[in-house]
């Protein structure tokens, strides 16, 4: 199948924005994707030809996965794979009686048991965030294309080996954000980095959707059921208590990466999509949050304001806030500030409050450059394509965002208990100043949270962007959150191998 039009124009303008970033990523010299003479090629000969995939990960939003593919034409569903055999059976009795006896998938409890099978095209991973780039990366040795639920990375280093990985593989690789696939988002960044619009000054996301505290499991056997090696996979993880699965393993730092780099890493992508093409890291960022009245067994912070500047002046702001409470508002949207002072609202289809103006009006722009068909669509799109820049999210995509992500989450982690009673943070910017005290409005007026209840606040992490570490005042502390370890059998390569 031929790219469309639409689909050439968006290689070339990928092309260009690759070139941009190894020309600022030293690290990354002769990684940009590769288009071509892949271990895949020869697979998929035309556009009649039937791409099969495994679905690995089959709770929650692996049933998404599976109904995403299994709603494309001459999509096979090869198989589905889980360490939780009641899991896995559930699914598989579920898929017979939609096949009426005609059921060629085969269920499975290790991913590996897949990537052997010459006639399997692609895995589609929606496991936990600590396996998300190990899987992406044995699959791309074994020559399969990946979609990979976000967050691709579970740390910075990670996703260094994942980029590594498809420079030499060459295969296919997708992240799991959704909105870039929409034409809408697209447009509205086009037209701020062509001067169509005032130049971005902040790219504003916010994770803002009411949730509950989980309490406390005690440490236990885990269920006769679940592999729990297995599941835990590369995450170095003591006990097993029943938080863990099936959910609730995305507020635990060996498993997880809280709200911000869970659903936030939507928003937090949009944010950075808009920021221009040729800046791929932040040089420095800032944190502060807590995990504020639940009192629970979870890590990770249910509110957090952060922010990150790039070399260009850009910045990112991200606020997460998950404690509910009456009159909550449920924000979970992107918003753009602007250097003249405008600001724009939206998603899709926008509006735009300029200076003076007392209430927003709506801002027309011309549909931006995706491969169409969804994001399911378009994957499969580009893997009989055979060409990786059509996905719409590609692996350099993801890695800018989720390593976006990473770093705030790195300043929370190494921050201090204060109470802030009435006195300011100093975030070296004033923009930040403001809208971080707009959070704390909101958390001592509505949730209820003490003025001087103790805030965690993060340091200043400075970051190289060509070598993707930390530099400055708490490197140190900083640079030992790049890597997480690995259980033995499952370490996760480091972007050397690929070399």
């Amino acid at each position: 199948m031929k790219p469309t039009k639409k689909s050439l124009n968006r290689r070339q303008v990928l092309k260009r924005s690759g070139a941009a970033a190894v020309a600022t990523t030293g690290w990354m010299a002769g990684s940009q994707l590769i288009i071509t003479g892949t271990k895949a090629s020869g697979q998929i000969n035309g556009a009649n030809d039937r791409v099969r995939i495994a679905v690995a990960g089959l709770n929650g939003r692996g049933q998404s996965h599976i109904g995403g593919w299994t709603g494309q034409k001459d999509v096979e569903l090869a198989y589905v794979v889980d360490p939780a055999s009641k899991v896995l059976r559930r699914t598989m009795d579920s898929l017979e009686k939609r096949a009426e006896g005609s059921l060629t998938t085969k269920g499975v409890d290790d991913i590996r048991k897949t990537l052997d099978d010459d006639s399997l095209d692609a895995i589609s991973i929606a496991t936990p965030n600590h396996w998300h780039s190990l899987m992406t990366i044995w699959a791309a040795q074994a020559g399969k294309h990946v979609y990979v639920e976000k967050p691709m990375s579970h740390d910075i280093a990670e996703g260094r080996s994942c980029v590594a990985a498809q420079q030499k593989y060459g295969v296919v690789i997708q992240h799991g954000t959704q909105r870039r696939s929409s034409a809408g988002i697209a447009g509205l960044h086009e037209a701020l980095k062509s001067g169509k619009l005032p130049r971005l000054k902040i790219a504003y996301g916010y994770c803002c959707k009411p949730r509950s505290g989980i309490g406390f499991k005690p440490v236990s056997d885990p269920p006769a059921d679940l592999d729990w090696d297995h599941w835990k996979g590369p995450a170095v993880i003591e006990n097993y208590h029943a938080n863990y699965v099936p959910y609730n393993w995305h507020w635990f730092w060996e498993s997880g990466n809280g709200d911000l780099n869970n659903q936030g890493t939507h928003q937090l992508d949009v944010a950075r999509w808009a920021i221009d093409d040729d800046q791929t890291h932040p040089i420095r960022t800032m944190a502060i949050g807590n995990r504020f009245q639940w009192g629970d067994q979870g890590e990770t912070p249910n509110t957090m304001f952060a922010m990150a500047e790039y070399p260009n002046g850009q910045m990112v702001f991200f606020n997460v806030r998950n404690v509910n409470y009456k009159g909550y508002e449920r924000q979970v949207y992107n918003e753009y500030y602007l250097e003249d002072g405008s600001v724009i609202m939206g998603e899709g289809k926008y509006k735009i409050l300029r200076p003076g103006a007392s209430k927003p009006e709506p801002l027309d722009v011309e549909p931006g450059d995706v491969t169409p068909g969804g994001n399911w669509g378009a994957f499969i799109a580009a893997i009989r394509a055979n060409d990786p820049s059509m996905a719409n999210g590609n692996v350099l995509d993801a890695h800018y965002g989720c390593v976006l992500g990473h770093m705030m989450n790195n300043s929370y982690r190494l921050g201090e208990s204060v109470a802030l009673s009435d006195s300011s943070v100093d975030f070296g910017n004033d923009d930040a100043a403001e809208h971080f005290q707009k959070l704390r409005t909101v958390m001592t007026d509505g949730v209820g949270v003490a003025k001087d209840a103790p805030w965690k606040l993060g340091p200043t992490l400075q970051f190289d962007p060509e070598s993707e570490r930390f530099i400055g005042n708490n490197a140190d502390q900083a640079n030992k959150l790049l890597k997480d370890p690995n259980n033995p059998g499952y370490e996760v390569p480091s972007a050397d191998t690929f070399a």
